[in-house]
């Protein structure tokens, strides 16, 4: 069997992880899933990814309860329900060991920080924007097409076949391109690439593909906060501060760069760099 027919196992119980984060996610049935026998399952898994099965179920399960936490008003009960708990004192256990805080601790922390930021409506400081000269960044790549709030699980499809066959040496962090405005395309249709950087010299690995940005000159946002928040930081970003700064965009897609993981840092104290490539300046 093929490094690559695990891989396409791996990915499979990924997908199945994402899309029911409420059901039956024990190890048998995630061998069912994987098409491969439970003896062995378990082991494969682990040697593949660093971590057990259990693990990366709890991570998901959490990521997205943390997601629902600040994307909607649903309460502790329902959102630990719908990620598979049906006792909200093992939920909450089980978030404080991810984030290191309770459920409404996130949602409050995220609300004083949406809070925050809308008293600042209108003044140029909402957010604090940087023009940098890029850098070129080489990226093994998956892409995605659906909703930009799912591409998590591309992401950790990406993270496995680094994993499994140890090349996070080769790897210079998260990143994220994305192609459309979700104003104007329906969701589903929505075209995003996760990614990692590659380092020079490094090869992408079989199953990804290589895709490039080339850098230059380019406006740098750097957000704090829950992914939720971007929407606003973009809507800011084109609406005011670029036509105020006399800049064209570039004809390239924005793009992201993550400082650390929504999978163990609090939703409030997540980083992420958004680049929006410029046009070079003309003169005459």
């Amino acid at each position: 069997m093929s490094d690559h027919s695990y891989d396409k196992r791996i990915s499979r119980v990924i997908d199945y992880i994402y899309s029911n984060p409420s059901a039956d996610l024990s190890l048998d049935c995630l061998a069912d899933v994987a098409a491969m026998s439970r003896f062995h399952w378990h082991r494969v898994f682990s040697a593949l990814t660093g971590e057990s099965c259990a693990q990366i179920v709890r991570r998901v399960r959490m990521h997205r309860a943390a997601f629902w936490l600040v994307q909607t008003d649903w309460t502790v009960a329902k959102i630990a329900r719908d990620v598979g708990y049906n006792n909200t004192q093992s939920f909450t256990r089980a978030f404080r060991e991810i984030f290191d805080a309770k459920p409404l601790e996130i949602r409050e922390a995220q609300a004083q920080h949406v809070l925050t930021l809308k008293r600042k409506e209108g003044d140029d400081d909402m957010y604090e924007i940087k023009i940098n000269d890029a850098p070129k960044r080489r990226l093994a790549a998956m892409a995605h097409v659906g909703p930009y709030n799912e591409v998590s699980k591309s992401y950790e499809k990406v993270a496995a076949v680094f994993t499994s066959r140890n090349l996070w040496s080769q790897a210079r962090g998260m990143v994220g391109i994305y192609y459309d405005d979700p104003s104007t395309v329906p969701e589903a249709e929505l075209r995003s690439h996760a990614s990692v950087e590659l380092a020079e010299g490094a090869t992408v690995p079989d199953g990804l593909e290589e895709v490039t940005i080339e850098g230059g000159e380019s406006a740098v946002l750097l957000l704090k906060g829950a992914y939720s928040g971007l929407q606003d930081a973009y809507t800011w970003l084109y609406g005011q501060w670029l036509p105020q700064s006399g800049r064209m965009p570039a004809d390239l897609p924005s793009y992201e760069v993550y400082l650390n993981s929504p999978m163990d840092t609090a939703p409030a104290e997540l980083l992420t760099e958004i680049y929006v490539p410029l046009q070079p300046i003309t003169t005459g």
